[in-house]
Formats: structure tokens, C-alpha cells, sequence
């Protein structure tokens, strides 16, 4: 499976999170509401979830191994900084063209 797009839509620089992104696999199957946040050892992916009954959050849909895991993050992460790098200094909010 091929990661073939990559949408980074980014948000308010006044949050932890800093982006929502979609992600296209073999031109086929996208997966949308991916965030990119802003943790204490630096910038993570958060998969789409929901929250259960008791109160939990579930994710949708997720890596199954830790391989898939770095790969996915490492895409979007590298992609993000890109939008990241030209997104207006002045009010720190960017997007996709």
C-alpha cells in the first residue's frame, strides 16, 4: 500500500493542534481528519477517533504495525513542514493551494 496524497490543511497557531490532514492510499482509499499535534517531545499524528459510551476515545482507523506507523507519520510530518515553510509568518496560518 502507497501513501499517492497528501492534504494538509493547517490550523490556528494558538492550539496544540497544528494541522488536519487527509491521506490518499494507491489512488483508491483516503483517510481524512488525521491532526498533527504539538506534544512535549515535539510533533505526533493523532489518528480520527470517536468517543465511546464510557467516555474513552476510540481510533477509527489506524497503522497495525509500528512500521506503518513511522512511515504514515513520517510522510505526513514531512509534507506538513512543507506547507509549514510557506505558510505567512504574520499570522501563522497556511494552507494548501
Amino acid at each position: 500500500m502507497q501513501i499517492t496524497d497528501i492534504r494538509v490543511r493547517m490550523v490556528s497557531a494558538d492550539s496544540k493542534m497544528r494541522a488536519v490532514v487527509s491521506v490518499t492510499f494507491d489512488d483508491c482509499f483516503v483517510v481524512h481528519d488525521i491532526k498533527v499535534i504539538e506534544g512535549e517531545k515535539g510533533l505526533f499524528i493523532a489518528m480520527p477517533s470517536r468517543k465511546t459510551s464510557d467516555g474513552e476515545y476510540r481510533d477509527i482507523a489506524h497503522p497495525i504495525n509500528r512500521e506503518m506507523r513511522t512511515s504514515l507519520e513520517t510522510a505526513i510530518l514531512d509534507v506538513y513542514k512543507e506547507e509549514q515553510a510557506r505558510a505567512p509568518e504574520e499570522d501563522g496560518i497556511g494552507g494548501s493551494p
